[in-house]
């Protein structure tokens, strides 16, 4: 099969595509690297998490390197999680239009070749893990089991988007734990707020495979609300602003905070007032654009914690 040939469908024009060797391709697009979106969604709670122990700590000195490691080992860490989505996933994959050029179904890798690159990348996960305390290591070592079943959940629920949340927001309760050793509440309304904020997004990605997943029998919040995906949306957006309200209450975070929470809900408004549930381009480019969303309530939270040093 031809590098063009082997794109999956909603990749394509990116880097790896045009400028990797070619017999590195079918593994970076396991480890999505040619859609980095996933990682950064991974990377947002990290970062909302380091920035606000940080502010309340009043020390940004070890915040640079703790941002940096949080960066590769969500790079890391959602690379391998894909690759296992992958393995487990690779029958309905080859049904579905969107995944059937993902390299396990169209014939480009093996399991066992799918499997020792997910090794690979655990154990950089694991080098970037063992850089923290004691606490924040177990604390890390305890999401596995999440990631794990995740990829089964829409085998046997209609909310496999909750055991999602509950992954990629573990980040949440990771910058407290290497900040302070622990969590506390401030750091487990966080997760909570994350977990809305992953549910409302990943409903608008699983719109574009509906259709197919109705087909196959894979369940889906997408499935499940149908029609009124725009009021469960309003939901859990409203629900993730609130929690995240009350976190920088608890915090007391300061002025910048709270600009970083508007501009955050600026734009889930703008998400829930511009999605089409039948247009599948514009479902991706909305549920790509959660990365800036995330990017603006961290830089609000980052500019508090740097002030509140200062």
């Amino acid at each position: 099969m031809s590098g063009a040939a082997a794109r999956v469908s909603d990749a394509t024009g990116n880097w790896v595509d045009s400028y990797a060797p070619l017999w590195s391709r079918p593994y970076l697009r396991l480890s999505r690297l040619d859609r980095p979106i996933g990682s950064w969604l991974l990377l947002m709670p990290c970062w909302w998490s380091a920035a606000l122990a940080a502010g309340i700590a009043h020390d940004v000195a070890g915040l640079p390197l703790t941002l940096m490691l949080f960066f590769l080992g969500a790079f890391a860490m959602r690379g391998a999680g894909c690759t296992w989505n992958d393995i487990t996933d690779r029958d309905l994959d080859a049904k579905v239009e969107r995944t059937r050029s993902r390299p396990i179904p169209a014939g480009q890798v093996s399991v066992p070749q799918a499997a020792a690159f997910l090794l690979l990348q655990a154990l950089v996960g694991l080098a970037v893990l063992l850089q923290f305390n004691r606490f924040a290591i177990l604390t890390g070592i305890a999401s596995l089991g999440i990631v794990a079943v995740y990829p089964f959940m829409k085998r046997i629920t209609y909310w496999p988007q909750i055991v999602l949340g509950l992954a990629f927001s573990w980040g949440a309760l990771m910058g407290f734990a290497v900040t302070f050793g622990r969590i506390d509440a401030v750091a487990l309304v966080l997760y909570a707020g994350s977990i809305a904020w992953v549910i409302g997004y990943d409903t608008i990605y699983a719109h574009q495979d509906a259709e197919d997943d109705a087909l196959i029998g894979i369940k889906s919040t997408a499935l499940l609300f149908g029609a009124n995906t725009r009021p469960a949306l309003i939901a859990f957006y409203g629900l993730a602003l609130v929690l995240i309200g009350i976190v920088l209450a608890l915090a007391g975070a300061g002025w910048m905070a709270w600009l970083g929470l508007a501009a955050f809900a600026a734009h889930l408004g703008w998400q829930i007032a511009r999605l089409e549930i039948g247009d599948p381009v514009l479902c991706l480019r909305i549920f790509k654009s959660n990365r800036d969303a995330g990017l603006l309530l961290f830089a609000g939270l980052l500019g508090d914690a740097i002030m509140r040093t200062g």
